[in-house]
């Protein structure tokens, strides 16, 4: 019996180390949909409430990077100044991983399909995100994002 329950305690601390869905990793997960809905229906403040409104959030993007929440919004209203440059975004998550009950890493992709666009030559790339829970609330404070090259 004791080797049952040494079992049933190993399998419950390393499932998450498995890839197994955590509470944080659902929440992360159900962040980023909430985003996604955000942002398909043209509305960037609400895909922004996914973000830390801080000083301290960190979004880095090409070459560059910027601080702040506020600095953030603002580059995405330069890029994306109206709903059809916005287009539809899709997420494919790659790895979700709880690193610790109030911090989840996330890596995927990113693609946006929008009119103006050739199938081909739609913007999309890569993302690396680190979510942390604030005040028993989600919210993205890294985002390292990239665009692959249009062709």
């Amino acid at each position: 019996m004791k080797y049952v329950a040494r079992m049933i305690l190993l399998l419950i601390v390393a499932l998450p180390a498995f890839g197994a869905e955590t509470a944080a990793t659902l929440a992360a997960r159900a962040l980023l949909e909430t985003q996604r809905l955000a942002w398909n229906r043209g509305d960037l403040e609400g895909f922004m409430s996914g973000y830390w409104n801080s000083d301290e959030i960190r979004f880095a993007g090409g070459d560059t990077f910027k601080y702040g929440w506020q600095a953030t919004l603002e580059s995405y209203r330069k890029n994306y100044p109206d709903a059809s440059a916005m287009g539809s975004l899709d997420f494919e998550l790659v790895e979700t991983r709880e690193l610790t009950p109030e911090l989840v890493y996330v890596f995927g992709r990113w693609h946006l399909s929008r009119s103006k666009d050739e199938p081909d030559k739609s913007p999309h790339g890569l993302f690396t995100l680190l979510i942390e829970r604030k005040n028993g609330q989600w919210f993205i404070t890294r985002d390292h994002s990239s665009a692959a090259p249009s062709h």
